[in-house]
C-alpha cells in the first residue's frame, strides 16, 4: 500500500477533509506506525482555529498529537521496536509534523513506548500528552516526595485526572477541585474533592490545610485558577502550570516565598531536543498502568475517522466525560483482544 487516508485541514476553521496521501516511509531513527486510535486534546481545537501560534503548525496540516498503534516498519538505527509491537506516544500534530488523524505516521522512535499490556489502544491513545505534562510538572519540576499535600486544579480534566493518579502513586495526599458531578470520580481515584463553586480559595485552604496551604499546587486550568493556585500554596511551596497565559499578580506567591514552574510539553516536538525523555516518561506511564495505578478516563462515545467532526463537536461543547478518542482503525484493538 503506497497511499493512506488522512484528515487534512486546508484553512483555519475549515472542514477536516478525508484525503488520500502518500504513505510515509520511516527514515533513520523513525518508526512507521499503523495508527489504531488518536486522542483529541483542547490544543487541537486551538490549532484548527489558528489560535495556537506557539504550536507552529503550518497549513495544510494533519491534526492529532496523541496516538496508539502497531509498528509496521522501522528505519535504520532503530532497535528498541520491531514490526508488530504495540506502541503509543505524543508524536506529531505540531511544528509541521504530520498528526495522528491518519492511517499511518512515520515518527521519531525516541517519542514512543510499548503500550501498557492491560490497556486497549483507545485507552493508551488518551494518555501521552496528559501524562507527559503531569510528569514534567510533578516529577521533573516539583520533585514531589511522599506524604506531601497536593492540590490539583481541575482534577477531573484530561491532565488533571492523570495528575491526581500520578501524585497518589508517589505517595502524596491529594486534593482536587472539580464540579460536584465529578466528586465521586475524584474519590474513586483516592483524592479529596473540593467544590470550587461552593468555597473560595481562602475557605478551602482553611478547611483542608488549617490555613497553611498545599505543598504543591498543580494548575491544569489557567487564568483565574492559576491566580487561585498562587493563593493556595504553602510557605516555600511550589506551583506548576502548563497554562501560564494572561496577566497574573505574583505578589501572593512572593508573600509565601513559593516558587513557580511552567511546563511547555511541545518543546521536544518543536525543537527536536530532549525527545528521549518523552519516551522515558511514557515507559513510566506503562509501568504505572500495568501496576493498576494509572487508568485514563475515556468518553464512552465512539468516533471513526470519518466522524471526527462530531468528535470535535463533543470536545468543544463540554459534554465529554473523559478523553475523546477517534478510532482510526478499530480492527487493531479487536484483533489484539482476540
Amino acid at each position: 500500500m503506497s497511499t493512506m487516508q488522512a484528515l487534512v485541514l486546508n484553512r483555519h476553521q475549515g472542514p477536516l477533509e478525508l484525503t488520500e496521501l502518500n504513505r510515509p516511509e520511516p527514515g533513520p531513527g523513525e518508526v512507521l506506525v499503523r495508527i489504531a486510535a488518536s486522542g483529541l486534546n483542547p490544543l487541537d481545537m486551538k490549532i484548527r482555529a489558528g489560535e495556537a501560534a506557539h504550536a507552529k503548525h503550518p497549513l495544510p496540516l494533519v491534526l492529532g498529537i496523541d496516538m496508539a498503534g502497531i509498528v509496521e516498519a522501522v528505519g535504520a538505527g532503530v532497535d528498541a521496536f520491531k514490526p508488530g509491537d504495540a506502541v503509543y506516544g505524543m508524536t506529531g500534530g505540531v511544528g509541521g509534523i504530520q498528526g495522528t488523524l491518519a492511517q499511518y505516521a512515520a515518527v521519531d522512535a525516541a517519542l514512543l513506548a510499548h503500550k501498557p499490556a492491560n490497556l486497549s489502544m483507545r485507552s493508551a491513545a488518551a494518555l501521552p500528552l496528559a501524562f507527559i505534562t503531569s510528569y514534567a510538572g510533578i516529577v521533573d519540576r516539583a520533585r514531589l516526595q511522599a506524604e506531601r499535600t497536593v492540590l490539583v486544579q481541575g482534577g477531573a480534566g484530561g491532565v488533571g485526572h492523570v495528575s491526581v493518579q500520578l501524585a497518589r502513586a508517589l505517595g502524596a495526599s491529594v486534593f482536587a477541585t472539580a464540579s460536584e458531578r465529578d466528586h465521586d470520580y475524584i474519590r474513586s481515584l483516592g483524592a479529596t474533592p473540593i467544590d470550587y463553586r461552593a468555597a473560595n480559595v481562602e475557605q478551602y485552604v482553611a478547611a483542608h490545610t488549617g490555613g497553611a496551604g498545599f505543598d504543591l499546587v498543580v494548575d491544569t486550568v489557567g487564568g483565574p485558577s492559576l491566580d487561585a493556585s498562587f493563593a493556595a500554596v504553602r510557605h516555600f511551596g511550589h506551583v506548576v502550570s502548563a497554562l501560564g497565559w494572561g496577566t497574573h499578580a505574583l505578589a501572593p506567591l512572593s508573600f509565601r516565598e513559593a516558587s513557580y514552574s511552567g511546563v511547555f510539553t511541545l518543546y521536544p516536538l518543536l525543537t527536536g531536543q530532549h525527545r528521549a525523555h518523552h519516551g522515558e516518561m511514557l515507559r513510566e506511564a506503562t509501568r504505572l498502568a500495568e501496576a493498576g495505578a494509572l487508568t485514563p478516563r475515556i468518553d464512552a462515545r465512539r468516533f471513526a475517522l470519518r466522524d471526527t467532526e462530531r468528535a470535535y463537536e463533543a470536545l468543544a461543547d463540554g459534554t465529554a466525560r473523559g478523553k475523546i478518542v477517534v478510532d482510526v482503525d478499530a480492527g487493531i484493538d479487536t484483533a489484539l483482544a482476540g
